[in-house]
Order: structure tokens, then C-alpha cells, then sequence
């Protein structure tokens, strides 16, 4: 089932004991949603810890204006939400649906109980809020300092932990919705999918895209001649 493997594939998970894991897969619900869809908004009570079953999210605000800014990109076996939950406040993003995608919504009340009850969960999260942290940092860095190429190319590398199974490092996702993710026209996209396919880091099937060197792709530098 989709929800076994996303559970196979949770660090977080391997490390709890049989009564916590039964647990956790008796509290989890399933949710199907369709595209921009949104799965929590900005304001909301944070209710849920969330797991990308199948699908793509992004983590979204807007502006008073309208002004929009996608701020991450969410791919498949990643959670998400973890932050709003451990602070105990409303949500400052929202987070939507970018195609058709399928989301696992673990209880708060059950969040709070693997946190009380496991060691090995409260490193995962350290490590998961870490993550994070860097993701933002090398976003701005990214489009203070970097060309476009480059800004494609660690846009889909963040949405990849180094724990991901090699053999499914691969996206189901348009040039038009990277180009959401990246702050990018379509056309612009397309550009630097040849460029990072020239260089071996990618390839690119209709509606997929299969990463075939997530080391380099994460450090991709169009300006160094050693990538």
C-alpha cells in the first residue's frame, strides 16, 4: 500500500519500537487532493504533522498585495509541518497541492506522543528542523548569488533527503510546475533541463524527471568548470 511505503521509507519510523509504529499506523489518516489544492493555510491551527504520499507540494505565502513566493518544494517520502506543531502556533505558510497528490495527516495528539515517547523520533526531528534551516539559507543565498541553471538545479535537489532510495529518485512533475517552485517561466526551465542534462545530473521523460546524480546536482554551479 502507498502508505506502508512512504512509512518503509521514514527514517523517523525505523527507529521506533512495534507498539509506537502500530500506533502510528492506526492514527495516521489518508487524504487524496487535487491540484492546488490547500492542504493547511497561513493563520490556520496546526493539526497535523503531513507526509507527501504521492504528488508534489509547495510551501507557499502570499502578500497583501497578491505577491507570491514559493518558499519549498515538497516531493514524496518527505514530512512537513513539524514546526508550527513543536511551537504550539498557527501556521505561516500555506502549503498547496501543485498536482494531483495524496497526503498522510498524522494526529497532533500523536505527534506530541512520539515526542514524549521516543528518543530516536526527537533526533529525526533535530535533524528534520536542521534541514530545514539549511534549505532556507541556500534558497536565499541561491537567488542572491546564483544564474538560473543553477537556481533549477538545487530547487530540485532540496526536495530529495540523502536518505532517499536511489532507485526512485524521480519526480512526476511538469517544467511548468518547476518553474512554480523556482520562482521561473516554463521556457526557462526548459533551458536548464538541457543544461543539466548535458551535464549527466538529470534526465528528463514526459512528465518525469529522474535525478541521476543528487550529490552534484545539490552543489551545481554553471560558472565552475569542474560540476
Amino acid at each position: 500500500m502507498p502508505l506502508e511505503v512512504l512509512l518503509t521509507n521514514s527514517p523517523w519510523m525505523m527507529g521506533l519500537n512495534a507498539a509506537e509504529q502500530n500506533k502510528v499506523r492506526n492514527d495516521i489518516v489518508i487524504k487524496k487532493m487535487p491540484t492546488d489544492a490547500f492542504i493547511c493555510r497561513r493563520g490556520q491551527l496546526a493539526d497535523y504533522w503531513y507526509g507527501v504520499v504521492s504528488g508534489v507540494v509547495k510551501i507557499n505565502n502570499v502578500s497583501p498585495n497578491g505577491k507570491s513566493t514559493t518558499l519549498l518544494g515538497v516531493a514524496p517520502g518527505s514530512w512537513f509541518g513539524e514546526g508550527s506543531l513543536l511551537k504550539d502556533e498557527p501556521r505561516r505558510y500555506d502549503a498547496v497541492t501543485i498536482r494531483d497528490s495524496e497526503l498522510a495527516l498524522m494526529p497532533k495528539a500523536t505527534f506530541i506522543w512520539l515526542l514524549d515517547n521516543s528518543i530516536f523520533f526527537n533526533r529525526f526531528l533535530i535533524s528534520q528542523l536542521n534541514k530545514r534551516l539549511g534549505q532556507f539559507i541556500g534558497a536565499m543565498e541561491n537567488e542572491r548569488l546564483l544564474d538560473v541553471d543553477a537556481r533549477v538545479a538545487r530547487s530540485l535537489a532540496a526536495m530529495f533527503d540523502d536518505w532517499y532510495p536511489k532507485q526512485t529518485m524521480m519526480l512526476k512533475i511538469s517544467q511548468e510546475e518547476v518553474g512554480q517552485l523556482a520562482g521561473l517561466s516554463r521556457q526557462r526551465v526548459n533551458s536548464a533541463f538541457k543544461v543539466l542534462e548535458e551535464r549527466g545530473l538529470i534526465r528528463v521523460c514526459y512528465g518525469e524527471i529522474h535525478i541521476l546524480d543528487i550529490g552534484k546536482l545539490s552543489t551545481f554551479d554553471s560558472s565552475s568548470l569542474d560540476d
